[in-house]
């Protein structure tokens, strides 16, 4: 179907990249289950793999299934392209891979999942490059921490754990001045609930496991381009910008222009990394987009009932939902979030952390996972797990200190949601 603007995004879940199977007329995308595809001919061969023609090669690359998926990521996010690959953690090294180099560094949100900050603190050392931890609701700071070998600029739109919310647009102000691209994690709030595109994101990315494909069954990242940022405006992205050995001396900004770094990511990126999506998880991550716009609206009326309940108890210390009219951050909600405040956030027990282990132990609905977007109400205790490498003061800064529990909000009946946390508390509080 067309990608026109007049459809909304209700049909575009569920419609855009998607077409019926040429060989079978099949309605449902296919399961393109295969390593490789025949060529036409040398020719075909050789166009192919000097990037002169698109198609297919081999599934590290691409693979049908996957491009329905890539198509439909990058129009539900307003962006000219997408890379798919096998995990969120994943889509963040592909998202980095073609801009930093050895002593090059990322701006990065103190407020980020505790995966992610130990990707940034820890792993990425290992290819000779270094992440600064800024609270980004600081501007002055943000700005401040920008320098001359600063490469990208990265935060969450709703943060993992505690569900602040980032005002995109105001960061993007400053990666403007500063010419470096803006990379923003949309997991938590989804296309439905932002696009940060429209307030100034040049990449988005997503851990695909959670809210997109909804019923915990598979792992997927993906990496939206919004084909916006000019990487030949000077010479600190010479993977777009610079002749490319590989290629024959080619240019992938020259070349492709705005689709410059989706072309790198397939044919540097997957080539080289091997990140690789399979089909079936594609599959299965296109069949729920196609409810994502119902799903979401259920996850933040239950997200509000929730929370309004936990604020109102005596055993909760407070609560971090955005979406609460007590929220630091109710206008910026109404301002950049007017569909609502997604479904994750924290709440403080009084007891400290023997009190939150207490309560996680005995809930019964919700599932003490490490995971967040399922359908099912998820519960963890950020700071003996997700969280649990980081410092005591880098578990504060990341809103996930001893005394704090994580609630992935399901689409169940909230009123059962509340009566399990309320017997629950029971338990942990005395």
């Amino acid at each position: 179907m067309s990608d026109s603007p007049t459809y909304g995004f209700d049909t575009l879940q569920i419609h855009a990249g998607a077409r019926p199977d040429p060989a079978t007329g099949a309605r449902q995308t296919p399961i393109y289950q295969t390593t490789a595809y025949v060529f036409r001919d040398a020719d075909h061969a050789a166009a192919l793999f000097n990037l002169q023609e698109v198609g297919y090669i081999y599934s590290r690359l691409t693979n049908p299934t996957v491009a329905v998926l890539q198509e439909r990521m990058a129009t539900l996010e307003g962006g000219v392209g997408a890379v798919c690959c096998s995990s969120g953690h994943a889509a963040q090294i592909m998202a980095l891979f073609p801009l930093m180099a050895p002593g090059c560094n990322v701006v990065a949100s103190t407020r980020l999942y505790g995966g992610t900050i130990t990707q940034f603190s820890q792993t990425i050392k290992r290819f000779g490059w270094s992440a600064k931890f800024v609270d980004f609701d600081d501007t002055d700071a943000v700005k401040a921490a920008i320098d001359e070998n600063t490469r990208a600029v990265f935060g969450e739109s709703i943060s993992n754990p505690g569900g602040y919310v980032t005002d995109i647009r105001a960061i993007a102000d400053i990666t403007d001045a500063a010419g470096v691209p803006l990379i923003i994690d949309n997991t938590s709030a989804t296309p439905y609930l932002c696009r940060p595109i429209e307030h100034g994101a040049t990449l988005v990315v997503h851990s695909m496991t959670k809210f997109l494909t909804g019923n915990g069954t598979v792992t997927g990242g993906v990496v939206i381009d919004s084909g916006n940022f000019d990487w030949s405006a000077n010479d600190k992205f010479p993977s777009l910008s610079a002749p490319e050995p590989a290629y024959h001396g080619l240019k992938f900004h020259e070349t492709f222009g705005p689709l410059a770094f989706t072309f790198h990511g397939i044919a540097i990126g997957l080539r080289d990394l091997g990140m690789t999506l399979n089909p079936q998880a594609a599959h299965y991550t296109l069949m729920g987009i196609e409810t994502l716009s119902l799903r979401m609206q259920r996850h933040v009326e239950n997200a509000e009932k929730v929370a309004q309940w936990l604020e109102n108890d005596p055993r909760v210390d407070f609560v971090t939902y955005a979406g609460l009219p007590s929220s630091p951050y109710a206008q910026r909600v109404k301002q950049h979030y007017p569909k609502g405040a997604g479904a994750l956030f924290t709440f403080a027990v009084k007891g400290g952390y023997e009190a939150c282990v207490k309560l996680v132990n005995s809930l019964e609905i919700f599932s003490h996972v490490a995971n967040l977007g399922d359908t099912r109400s998820l519960v963890i205790h950020s700071a003996s797990t997700t969280h649990r490498q980081l410092t005591p003061e880098q578990q504060e800064a990341a809103g996930a200190g001893p005394n704090i529990v994580r609630l992935s909000i399901g689409i169940e009946d909230a009123d059962d949601l509340i009566a399990d946390l309320d017997q629950a508390l029971a338990k942990a509080c005395g």
